[in-house]
């Protein structure tokens, strides 16, 4: 394909909730407009994009996918976005690289919580908005009350563009409302017959013209003066006052579709290009100066200087790192070198191409606004900014949320242990809500992520890209153990088994200290009762015994140790036998500083609709936690409180089992209690029960 000019390309986004649709939209797009020979479906894994191993298996979009098809000397590219709840931060991150955004809602469920969710995404990024109202051949499908919901959520500014023709399984077309003809569909061609609207609509089909025109008016005074003095708008003008609302955000048409049937793909598609903004129409590139914060903007015009962002990477065994981008101004021409401005680095455009789902096809050049990707770039990542270096700019990423939850993974056999790390760097790469780190208390390798099914998802990833195959479980909590009391005891290591014997003495004492403080060891000897070359052997004697427990094998923390006397011997006494002897020193003074085990205490913070405060708190209170304050944020309400990291392990499932996964939480360390009584004789015996099973 030769390059496309940028006023002849059209870049959309379909989002909204889980299975509405968007995957089945695409592929009838791509059918109609000739892109590919079969018209593809999810379930029986054929749709162009949904192409990945778990998104066939699940039946669900998990990520990005870009395909594109010609219409009306048009190239429109689609972002087909993920709706599920564990998935959907991937459509906020990629809208930054569409011009419209356009919901697809389900004829039958409505407005659902994703599609609350992704509308605000596409609010926030400035989009152009636009509505499908697909699956009006289901049973209980309704056109006007799905449109009814939308305006009772949205506003007003959401208007009909279509009516249907039919109803549930009699569903055969689409009435348009600027040309007031009807289009209907006999085949799965997605190409509509045009003809009279039916006799039975004509007066629904007016009233709901009446309605398109007087949002259209509302766009500009002329067009006001023109819909006052003559009663109506032409079908030029509504055209024309189409563009500019839609454009300026101040219309979002909704069409009716039954993308499984192919029903209204021709009359979309049309939509798309001959309505909907190109690169250009939502004004320049907005972006900053490398090293500061100074803004610098750019002309979306292919004869600027060069400039790309990258929106997503994909980790494929066999091509690499592919590197999906939009050029945001200036033309991309293979082989071309480019400047990495957000790590400082150079790169050079060796493989450019546009892609189809999975299928990638080279190209020679792409210009502004146009979508495509890259492989084989040494440095570059999930929301790097490439471009001309004489002409320096930094576009700025979607931040990844906050991980939601964590689970420990480890390796089924010894052997994946050294490919472990490449392969979670790689997964991390293409997903950067992803995250994996080592906690140091538990020694486990953590994986964490958005919910249970998005680090699901990753450890099946890594098994069919890289042949790494993992154990998931939840992480253990990193309790403490610390002491009440301060407690004084000597200890001697005497061993005699001929040649050098071993000979240590040391007294100490241990006392509590504030949460938090960590240990401390403190040497009061004065004179040379032990020589000053064997007391960091009693620290470090100390040190390991207290990394062991007491209680239940934790770690002991915050208290303090002295080492106040002792005595050596010239001949048996070593580093080994200090440390042995400050070890039973230690264990010895455990016998009466008062041990006790200490759980994490967790700051959380969850975001919900003000409806379910009270189900919320109930749930707080019944994980031992303590609420600390409310605060509002935009719609919602945020709650704050402190609860043990052991009761918070699943929270996930319950906020999203609550809320209908319309809240969210994230939580931080913030200090250490001591555990209840009756929670510390409930640990202890399944501590105890663990050690004989695997005895």
């Amino acid at each position: 394909m030769s390059a496309i000019d940028t006023v002849h390309i059209r870049n959309v986004g379909f989002i909204g909730h889980g299975s509405c649709g968007k995957t089945t939209v695409t592929s009838a797009l791509l059918y109609t407009g000739g892109a590919v020979k079969r018209l593809g479906h999810v379930d029986d894994g054929s749709a162009v994009t949904d192409s990945d191993p778990e998104e066939i298996e699940r039946k669900m979009s998990i990520a990005v996918a870009l395909a594109h098809f010609p219409w009306d000397g048009r190239k429109i590219n689609i972002l087909d976005l993920p709706g599920a709840a564990g998935f959907v931060h991937e459509a906020k991150a990629a809208l930054k690289v569409v011009d419209t955004a356009i919901s697809v809602i389900c004829g039958v469920a409505g407005v659902e919580v994703q599609t609350e969710k992704t509308w605000r995404f596409a609010t926030d990024h400035g989009l152009a908005q636009a509505v499908v109202i697909n699956k009006l051949d289901r049973e209980r499908s309704d056109f006007d009350r799905v449109l009814a919901n939308l305006q009772d959520k949205f506003g007003r500014k959401v208007v009909a563009f279509h009516l249907p023709v039919g109803a549930e399984d009699e569903f055969s077309g689409v009435i348009d409302l600027v040309t007031m003809k009807a289009y209907t569909y006999s085949d799965d061609s997605g190409k509509g017959e045009e003809g009279d609207i039916p006799p039975a609509l004509n007066e629904k089909a007016q009233s709901a013209r009446e309605t398109l025109m007087e949002a259209i008016a509302e766009v500009d005074d002329h067009l006001m003066e023109c819909f006052f003095e003559n009663g109506e708008l032409t079908p030029d003008e509504m055209t024309e006052g189409l563009r500019r609302g839609i454009r300026e955000r101040k219309i979002v048409p909704v069409l009716a579709a039954s993308a499984l049937k192919s029903i209204g793909s021709d009359r979309l598609a049309g939509f798309v290009a001959s309505l909907l903004p190109d690169p250009a129409g939502l004004g320049e590139a907005r972006g900053t100066v490398p090293g500061g914060q100074e803004e610098s903007t750019r002309p979306v015009d292919s004869q600027e200087p060069l400039s790309l962002f990258v929106f997503k990477t994909l980790a494929d065994p066999f091509s690499g790192r592919i590197s999906l981008m939009r050029v945001m101004s200036g033309t991309a021409r293979l082989d071309g070198p480019v400047h990495n401005f957000s790590r400082d680095s150079n790169e050079k455009l060796s493989n450019m191409s546009l892609m189809q789902g999975k299928d990638l096809s080279k190209v020679q050049e792409l210009r502004a606004g146009d979508l495509g990707c890259l492989t084989k770039l040494k440095d570059t990542i999930t929301g790097n900014t490439l471009g001309d270096a004489a002409a320096p700019i930094i576009y700025a990423p979607v931040e990844p949320p906050e991980a939601a939850i964590s689970f420990a993974i480890e390796p089924r056999s010894r052997g994946d242990e050294d490919k472990l790390s490449n392969a979670m760097a790689r997964i991390i790469e293409e997903d950067p809500a992803l995250c994996h780190s080592r906690d140091p208390r538990t020694h486990e390798i953590l994986l964490s992520g958005t919910g249970i099914t998005h680090v699901e998802v990753a450890l099946a990833k890594m098994k069919k890209k890289f042949g790494v195959d993992c154990l998931l479980r939840p992480p253990k909590v990193p309790y403490l153990e610390t002491i009440k009391k301060r407690a004084e005891a000597t200890a001697r290591h005497k061993k005699q088994t001929g040649g050098h014997g071993q000979f240590a003495e040391c007294r100490i004492a241990v006392e509590p200290l504030e949460s938090g403080a960590g240990y401390e060891f403190v040497d009061k000897i004065f004179g040379g009762s032990i020589s000053q070359g064997y007391r960091p052997a009693v620290n470090k004697g100390v040190q390991e015994a207290s990394a062991r427990g007491v209680i239940a094998g934790y770690p002991l923390s915050d208290f303090r140790v002295t080492l106040l006397d002792g005595k050596e011997h010239p001949v048996d006494s070593s580093e080994m036998a200090f440390k042995i002897a400050a070890s039973m020193a230690f264990r010895e003074c455990m016998k009466t500083a008062q041990p006790i085990l200490m759980e994490p205490i967790m700051e959380v913070e969850v975001a919900i609709s003000e409806e379910f405060m009270g189900d919320i708190m109930g749930d707080m209170n019944s994980r031992r936690g303590r609420v600390q304050g409310m605060d509002n944020s935009g719609e919602n309400q945020v709650i704050k409180a402190q609860v043990p990291m052991a009761e918070m392990l699943t929270y996930s499932q319950t906020l999203k089992s609550i809320t209908g996964g319309r809240g969210s939480f994230h939580m931080t360390l913030n200090h250490y209690e001591q555990v209840p009584a009756h929670i510390q004789k409930k640990l202890l015996a399944e501590l105890a029960k663990e050690k004989e099973g695997a005895s």
